[in-house]
């Protein structure tokens, strides 16, 4: 199912304004940005492919501003979206997110659904990676 067209213009431009802030390491702006893509999906939000990643960015500016409760709200949201539970860095931030929060069951359980899916990549295109790769290999979960 596709968005309208005029419906997906304005979920596009939000989207890119919001990636550009994101770059200059605007945050909020960002966040208000996707925040304002979000609202013009039709009802039921969640049913659209853009509720995904616009959750994922969400999160991810959530993530890189120290929230990491709220970013984890909405990688959850993500994850629910379509395909979201397919997506490695959903995972590998869900996981990321829990292993901060202190429950380590639920972070190995999602760093480990990443690993499957995206192998060492999704852990080498983070500069905290490694540390998180660590917990696995410690856990016996994948080869050392």
């Amino acid at each position: 199912m596709e968005l309208p067209d005029e419906i997906y213009e304005r979920v596009t431009d939000l989207s890119e304004q919001g990636n550009v802030l994101m770059d200059a390491d605007d945050h909020a702006g960002a966040t208000r940005c996707w925040l304002q893509a979000l609202e013009a999906l039709p009802a039921p939000a969640k049913d659209w492919e853009a509720y995904t990643w616009l959750c994922a960015s969400l999160g991810d500016a959530s993530f890189l501003s120290g929230d990491v409760v709220t970013a984890l709200k909405y990688f959850m949201d993500a994850l629910n979206g379509p395909d979201g539970h397919a997506n490695p860095f959903i995972l590998y931030r869900v996981g990321q997110c829990n292993e901060l929060l202190g429950q380590r069951d639920r972070a190995l359980e999602y760093l480990l659904r990443a690993y499957a899916l995206d192998g060492e990549d999704i852990f080498d295109a983070d500069d905290e990676g490694g540390r998180y790769l660590a917990l696995l290999r410690q856990e016996g979960l994948t080869a050392p």
